[in-house]
C-alpha cells in the first residue's frame, strides 16, 4: 500500500471542515458550495448540487439565520439544543463532499465519522458556552459566538487554500476551548 497525499488532504480536510460544522452547521455546506462553484475545490460528484444556486441561496439563508440567533442569549441554548441533531449530519455530509476521491463505501464510512467529531467539537462549544452564561449571566456569550464565527471562518477558508493548515487551526481551536472551558467553569 502506497501512501496517497491527495487521500491525506482529504481526510486533513474532511476533519477540520466537520470541525467547522461542530461550530456552525450551515457556514461550511455554503462555503463548501461556493468553492465548487468557483472552481477552488472538486466536491464529491455525488453532492455536485451543492454548488447548485437554489442550494446556495438556502445554505446562505440559513446560515444567516443561524449566525444571528446564536448572538441572542436566550435563543443560542436553544439553538444548540437542535443544532445537537443537525451539526452532525451537516459534518457527514459536508466531509462527504471533500472526499472527491476515495472509493465506496471509504468515503461514506469516513464521513460517518466526521459526525461523530462535530458532535464532540459541539458538546465542547455547549459546555463552554454553558459556563459563560453561569459566570456571565448570559452577556459574554454574543462575543463568543462572534469568536466562533471567526474561528469557523478561519477553518473554512484553510479547507479550501491549505487543508494541513486547517487541521493545525482545529487542533489550536480545540485547545483554547479546552482552556476556556477551563477558566469559566464556576468555582
Amino acid at each position: 500500500m502506497t501512501f496517497d497525499f491527495e487521500f491525506a488532504l482529504a481526510l486533513a480536510s474532511g476533519i477540520a471542515v466537520s470541525a467547522a460544522c461542530g461550530l456552525r452547521a450551515f457556514l461550511p455546506l455554503l462555503a463548501l458550495g461556493a468553492a465548487g462553484r468557483m472552481g477552488w475545490i472538486e466536491l464529491n460528484s455525488s453532492v455536485a448540487w451543492l454548488e447548485t444556486t437554489p442550494a446556495l441561496v438556502c445554505f446562505g439563508l440559513a446560515t444567516v439565520l443561524e449566525i444571528a440567533a446564536d448572538k441572542i442569549p436566550v435563543l443560542d441554548h436553544a439553538l444548540d439544543a437542535a443544532a445537537t441533531l443537525i451539526r452532525p449530519a451537516a459534518a457527514w455530509l459536508a466531509g462527504f463532499a471533500v472526499l472527491a476521491h476515495w472509493p465506496s463505501p471509504w468515503a461514506q464510512i469516513t464521513a460517518v465519522a466526521f459526525g461523530g467529531s462535530a458532535l464532540a467539537v459541539h458538546a465542547l462549544k455547549a459546555k463552554t458556552r454553558l459556563g459563560s452564561t453561569a459566570v456571565t449571566l448570559g452577556h459574554g456569550n454574543p462575543v463568543l459566538s462572534a469568536i466562533e464565527d471567526v474561528i469557523a471562518i478561519v477553518i473554512l477558508a484553510a479547507v479550501i487554500l491549505a487543508p494541513l493548515i486547517a487541521l493545525a487551526a482545529v487542533v489550536a481551536m480545540i485547545v483554547v476551548f479546552m482552556r476556556g472551558r477551563r477558566r469559566t467553569q464556576p468555582a
